[in-house]
């Protein structure tokens, strides 16, 4: 009897008191989506801070490009891992919400991943791991929103300093001086006063042209196009007083709309459709001329050549200045910038759809020309910024850096707070909360605690990519912070802590709020998910 009595407790129990289930799996794809996800951001996270490294991008068709922006990286990177994409989704997110900030986001979502990993080993469940960062993020944001120092559009110095801030970061850092002043211009300039909150970068174009340095960068109230004006027959290379016409039909002989060839045999017959061919151009330059234009802009076409020989031989005698395939996606800020309409019809030529400039002239620059077109009557709300440098790496770099700078002023046109930058905000939030959780209860209080440890990853990094004891940093600003010292921060210039907000370093709130906002999501969403299904 003794024998048999452990076979009757080996066998399985009755379904209804089903208790034990294999759970070795779904930890295993936490664990291994959690690692995907770190790893992700450990790349990204020597680029951090202003002493952070550059990445050197290889593309697989042969293209170099160097950056520091965390979403540029992460945009290249080829990521399998269903987990890790999640990551590069939240820079780009990131990079839509603040424009700022990205790789701050993915190293603070790699940080509270792995404390992540430490609580479920510890046997916590995901969900209460969940709902407590969730509670966290919310206290976070009130924090910070209590730190922040409020700034009013006049005050052109504070919204210059925390564009310089977001230059400090780049490859371009040492231009920060020239870029910062030109990108607050710019969106103050774009910035309808009607409708403040509301500022569209698409009104800011950024023309790149290579030759000279990024000293060279300029912003121009008007108009800039990265061609040349059509030089055939002799035309004019410069027009003042212009009357500017966008024109969207083409000034060269009519093709049948069906397929079919004609043909010929008489040389008369000939001499007649040549005739003919004049005469159309002609009538078509007459009408032009007639309304007092002297600018045209000819927008580029599939069916058939925009323009002739013939017909560019015609505008220049009539003294017209011919821009030549200018893209069918620019028409709409070149209208918006000049305040004229685009013509589709030769028979809608018009005087009033005319848009008006001082002057219109083809400047030369390094290798290739442009065509400038400035003092223009009744100006849209738009303006150009030229980007200059001296190879295409860089020029792309200052391009990616100023778009940067413009995302943070206008962060700022809409959300007007500031905080100081260089890891204060990320310390205090972690002293902060480290206090709150000792308040709260159970579990609760537990995650909350590894919350606030993971928000240090900020202020230890910047130190360690700076060079820097991180560690003896790091214990110093929370000792500065203890004791009541809300905007110490690491001064990486001077390798020491001192007080941000008088270094000038200073960020707009919204970055840091979207970035811990976004940062948990993304975590909460990669604790959630305990099976990957391919489906084939």
């Amino acid at each position: 009897m003794a024998a048999a009595a452990p076979a009757v407790l080996s066998q399985p129990r009755s379904s209804k008191t089903e208790s034990y289930i294999d759970n070795k799996r779904k930890e295993d794809i936490r664990q291994a989506n959690i690692i995907a996800a770190r790893a992700v951001a450990d790349a990204v996270r020597t680029s951090l801070g202003p002493k952070g490294m550059d990445k050197m991008i290889s593309t697989a068709n042969g293209e170099v490009i160097i950056t520091n922006d965390g979403a540029t990286i992460l945009n290249k990177m080829e990521v399998l891992q269903p987990a890790a994409k999640m990551l590069v989704e939240l820079s780009k997110s990131q990079d839509a919400t603040a424009g700022d900030g990205t790789t701050t986001v993915v190293v603070i979502a790699g940080a509270l991943l792995k404390q992540c990993l430490t609580l479920l080993s510890n046997g916590i469940h995901p969900t209460v791991i969940s709902d407590s960062l969730h509670k966290a993020a919310t206290r976070a944001i009130d924090v910070l929103t209590a730190m922040a120092v409020p700034v009013e559009l006049s005050d052109r110095d504070s919204l210059v300093k925390s564009a310089s801030t977001s230059l400090n970061s780049k490859v371009v850092s040492q231009y920060s001086t020239l870029l910062a002043p030109l990108a607050v211009d710019a969106v103050l300039f774009v910035v309808d006063p009607a409708k403040p909150e509301i500022v569209d970068l698409r009104d800011i174009k950024i023309v790149k042209k290579l030759g000279g340095t990024v000293d060279d960068t300029e912003f121009v109230k008007g108009l800039v196009f990265d061609k040349k004006v059509s030089h055939a027959a002799g035309g004019p290379t410069r027009m003042e007083n212009a009357k500017i016409a966008v024109i969207q039909f083409q000034i060269s002989p009519p093709k049948t709309d069906i397929e079919q060839s004609i043909v010929v045999s008489d040389y008369t017959q000939m001499d007649r459709i040549l005739k003919e061919e004049r005469n159309y151009i002609l009538g078509m330059i007459k009408k032009i001329k007639a309304t007092g234009c002297n600018v045209l802009l000819i927008q580029k076409s599939i069916l058939r050549d925009a323009v002739t020989d013939l017909s560019l031989h015609y505008l220049a005698k009539a003294k017209i200045l011919v821009i030549k395939d200018v893209e069918r996606d620019e028409i709409e800020f070149i209208t918006k910038t000049l305040n004229c309409l685009p013509i589709a019809n030769i028979e809608h030529f018009r005087a009033e759809k005319l848009g008006y400039a001082d002057l219109v002239e083809e400047v030369s620059l390094g290798d290739g020309k442009i065509v400038k077109i400035t003092g223009i009557k009744d100006m849209g709300r738009t303006t150009t910024v030229l980007v200059r440098g001296s190879n295409q790496l860089v020029l792309d770099e200052a391009e990616r850096s100023l778009h940067d700078a413009l995302c943070v002023v206008r962060c700022l046109v809409s959300k007007r707070f500031l905080i100081a930058g260089g890891g204060a905000p990320e310390i205090e939030l972690s002293r902060q909360l480290g206090a709150w959780a000792k308040v709260l209860h159970g579990m609760e209080g537990y995650c909350v605690k590894s919350f606030a440890e993971a928000l240090e990853v900020i202020p230890y990094t910047l130190a360690e990519n700076a060079g820097l004891n991180p560690i003896a940093i790091v214990t110093e600003l929370r000792n500065r912070h203890a004791q009541g010292e809300i905007n110490a921060g690491i001064n990486v210039r001077k390798g020491q802590i001192t007080n941000i907000l008088e270094e000038n370093v200073v960020q707009p709130l919204l970055v840091s709020t979207s970035a811990i906002n976004l940062a948990t999501e993304c975590v909460r969403m990669i604790l959630k998910i305990d099976d990957i299904v391919t489906v084939r």
